[in-house]
């Protein structure tokens, strides 16, 4: 059962949300497939995310024009929303803008940038398994043609501006996802984007963590005054979405600590976890980054992730899925 909201459609374009804001949707919200989100008021207006590539932020921005003439021909103010490219890649298309993000997450955007993903794209055939894996997931996206656009402004905690006379408050609750992970809330209108912070019928994956900080940030989105949330990924909810969410993160760390304290390595532990309802969730061999993201944090191995290696148990079960699924011979 979907935890959308009915009354938005989940179709591939610009969703007017009321009151001059809007939502970009792109499903079927897997990899790289994100969304991204306009508010505008008094001639004026904020971007919240750009896209995977450059031709796609370039169709997202026109439909934005064509909807908002006045206030999406200039966008004054662009708010990463964290250091995953399909969030990102697309800034240097917003010409002139002020592009706002968390400390953490501009410093993850400079150490990481889209020259990884092309180059993982361009190698993709002799990576075995995690290449055949890579390039089938993200074969839409031109990283090639990406130039790395980084924020001018950042801030460590939460920030307050205008868009016209409307009040957006960011607010930074990572490292949980990824270093720094920013809501973008908008009081007045009741309208949360959430970032990569909810995944909506599709996986959760941690990159970075502490889960608790994840979990944390749910609640903080549980306590607030809103009504409409637009996630990362997938359709539009509301809080029975944040609930889903949350409730997998924890249910991921009860099952993960489980096999942790058993002596399970964490590709095993991934493989041995049942999903149950959550399996019907897109991308579900996601599972193996999350498990390991708890070891490391059980062990308190701050060390990076093998993402090679993540990818290659990650195809695993992706291929064994599609073969069960009779998606793949």
């Amino acid at each position: 059962m979907s935890l959308g909201l009915g009354k938005f459609a989940y179709h591939k374009g610009l969703q007017p949300l009321g009151n001059g804001a809007y939502a970009w949707l792109q499903p079927d919200g897997s990899w790289g497939w994100s969304n991204a989100g306009l508010i505008c008021d008094s001639g004026q207006s904020l971007l919240v995310d750009t896209l995977f590539d450059v031709p796609l932020t370039q169709a997202m921005l026109t439909a934005m024009r064509g909807a908002e003439p006045k206030a999406a021909a200039h966008i004054r103010t662009l708010v990463n929303t964290h250091a995953n490219g399909d969030h990102y890649h697309g800034n240097e298309c917003v010409e002139g803008a002020e592009i706002i993000a968390s400390r953490a997450c501009a410093e993850q955007m400079a150490a990481d940038p889209p020259s990884r993903l092309a180059a993982m794209q361009a190698n993709a055939g002799s990576m075995g398994l995690p290449g055949k894996f890579f390039a089938e997931v993200f074969a839409p996206f031109d990283f090639a043609g990406v130039t790395l656009t980084l924020p001018t402004r950042t801030f460590e905690n939460d920030l307050s501006l205008y868009v016209g006379d409307k009040q957006i408050n960011l607010l930074n609750v990572g490292p949980a996802h990824t270093a720094g992970d920013t809501l973008v809330h908008v009081p007045a209108d009741k309208i949360l984007f959430t970032g990569d912070i909810l995944f909506i019928d599709g996986t959760p994956i941690m990159w970075e963590g502490p889960i608790g900080n994840w979990i944390s940030a749910c609640d903080r989105i549980l306590e607030m005054d809103v009504e409409l949330i637009i996630p990362g990924h997938g359709p539009i909810t509301d809080k029975r979405g944040v609930r889903a969410v949350k409730a997998y993160l924890e249910y991921i760390t009860i099952e993960a600590r489980k096999r942790y304290d058993a002596g399970m390595n964490a590709a095993v532990a991934a493989r041995d976890i049942a999903l149950g309802d959550y399996d019907a969730w897109g991308d579900a061999e996601r599972i193996a980054v999350n498990v390991a993201s708890l070891y490391r944090e059980f062990s308190e191995d701050t060390s990076p992730p093998n993402v090679l290696e993540l990818f290659g148990l990650m195809a695993e079960l992706y291929f064994a899925r599609k073969k069960r699924t009779g998606q793949e011979p």
